[in-house]
């Protein structure tokens, strides 16, 4: 443990340099521009742009529509809905006590007009995450600390101190969000993510700028990192010596989620970056920027799903070999459990929900919304990602297709980088009435969806249009060497 230490202290210098998010002051609505929509009529274009304007910058399956909650309260995380339509949003700040925030709707405007900062713990870091609400009680978490406070009926704002249910004993590290999960019967699910990509031993790499990176082995991030840990979810001050490590091998879990249709752990994991950078012998540019996948995984005890020492080809359908350890972009590591799908490289699914209410047509009921929070490392080829994707069941198990429900975030087709993006999708909650409230991280902005059509005829012709938005070039695949930037 003292050496697992003392490598993410010196890790530590190494992350400072990444850079966090660059937060937006605009408020205007977004106005998506597509220079490259040629596949619809003139009327359907005015309709979109209509329908644009009065979503709040949302394109949506026909018959649904969004409402502003609220336009910008700061960069924020996740966010939870309560039984009586409050809202609590998860703010990215390591400064000062008050990292939440508080909103109600007192006319019934669709708005919120109460809005209050609450906490009484030390925010340490812009990576702190969760808002959920379990069981009467609000759970959140810092970078470092899990806690949860009494909701009393009436009152918006928690009362009494902040009780702190899990101690992370570790420093601030790169990908360090506390995500939550709770199983019902006094379970609490907890991530503890690594801050590598594929843990990295530069001293075994040598000096050689052409050499292929190598790879720890065995990876001793895995002791502390890269897995979830049990713990029980009403015990004081407990640390993950209290826990139980419930699944390993999972590099970065931002959305996770009980599904209580077969009571399981669900969750979708940040695939690895830089295979071109670590192995250009064997993996291209191109190849850097399509693999490899995003994971959506049904997450049993015991499971290793294969970080560092491997990495899903969602082309192959395959788990194989990654380069630091031996791999070439064709050898398999069978060894390793496999996720349920794969979905687009590096689009960064932050979080998940599974739909249970009835407000939407039958389809999207038991189905799974993926908020994915937009790639950042796909040059010389564009970022993508910036949407709320679905993942449809059948019989209790996903399609393998994806859909997109909404789009128009970002506010341009073509990303350069992170930063043209207005907003980033986040955080995902239903609303009491099976609304769905959806947060994004820049500015704090977040829109409730809801369908106003006849459920009973929601079907192919409703959804077409937002089929032809995967030919966007933020949601596309690129096309090798053709769809390749032009740097300035």
């Amino acid at each position: 443990m003292p050496s697992t230490y003392k490598y993410l202290v010196l890790l530590l210098f190494v992350l400072t340099s990444c850079k966090n998010e660059q937060k937006s002051n605009s408020d205007e609505a977004v106005t998506p521009d597509n220079p490259t929509q040629t596949a619809t009529t003139k009327n359907e274009s005015t309709s979109i742009s209509q329908n644009n304007a009065i979503n709040g910058g949302l394109f949506l399956p026909d018959d649904f529509k969004a409402l502003v909650v609220v336009d910008s309260i700061g960069p924020s995380r996740h966010i939870a809905v309560r039984d009586n339509g409050d809202i609590y949003v998860k703010l990215r700040t390591d400064k000062g006590t008050l990292g939440n925030m508080a909103l109600r709707d007192t006319d019934n405007d669709g708005k919120a007009d109460i809005k209050e900062l609450f906490g009484g713990y030390p925010n340490d870091g812009t990576f702190a995450t969760e808002m959920r609400i379990h069981k009467g009680y609000l759970y959140f978490s810092s970078e470092l600390r899990v806690y949860r406070q009494k909701l009393t009926e009436g009152k918006l704002i928690p009362e009494g101190k902040p009780e702190l249910l899990v101690i992370d004993q570790f420093p601030i590290r790169w990908h360090n969000a506390k995500s939550l999960a709770f199983d019902n019967e006094g379970g609490m699910y907890v991530t503890f993510s690594a801050p590598t990509n594929a843990c990295e031993d530069q001293k075994a790499t040598g000096n050689d700028p052409n050499a292929i990176v190598k790879g720890e082995n065995p990876c001793t991030q895995l002791d502390i990192l890269g897995g979830i840990w049990k713990f029980d979810e009403a015990k004081l001050n407990q640390t993950q010596a209290d826990g139980e490590r419930f699944a390993t091998g999972l590099r970065s879990i931002v959305g996770l989620s009980w599904n209580e249709e077969d009571n399981s752990l669900y969750a979708v994991n940040h695939g690895r970056d830089y295979l071109h950078n670590h192995a250009p012998q064997y993996f291209s540019e191109w190849d850097e920027a399509v693999l490899p996948a995003e994971e959506f995984m049904k997450i049993k005890k015991g499971d290793h799903f294969g970080w560092p020492y491997s990495y899903w080809d969602h082309f192959k359908n395959k788990r194989m070999l990654a380069p630091e350890y031996g791999g070439d972009g064709v050898k398999e590591a069978k060894q390793y459990a496999s996720p349920l799908m794969g979905l687009p490289a590096h689009w960064a699914p932050n979080d998940m929900l599974f739909y249970k209410g009835d407000q939407f047509p039958e389809r999207y009921k038991k189905g799974a919304f993926i908020a994915f929070h937009g790639s950042t490392n796909r040059t010389p080829y564009p970022q993508a990602g910036y949407i709320i994707g679905f993942l449809p069941f059948e019989n209790g198990k996903p399609t393998g297709e994806w859909e997109v429900f909404a789009d128009g975030f970002a506010g341009v087709d073509v990303i350069t980088k992170m930063a043209d993006a207005k907003y980033r999708p986040m955080g995902l909650s239903e609303g009491p009435d099976g609304s769905l409230y959806i947060s994004e991280s820049k500015t704090g902005k977040i829109w409730r969806v809801l369908y106003e059509g006849d459920a009973a005829t929601f079907g192919e012709t409703q959804l077409a249009k937002m089929e032809k938005r995967k030919s966007r070039s933020h949601i596309k695949m690129p096309v090798e060497g053709k769809d390749k930037l032009t740097v300035k």
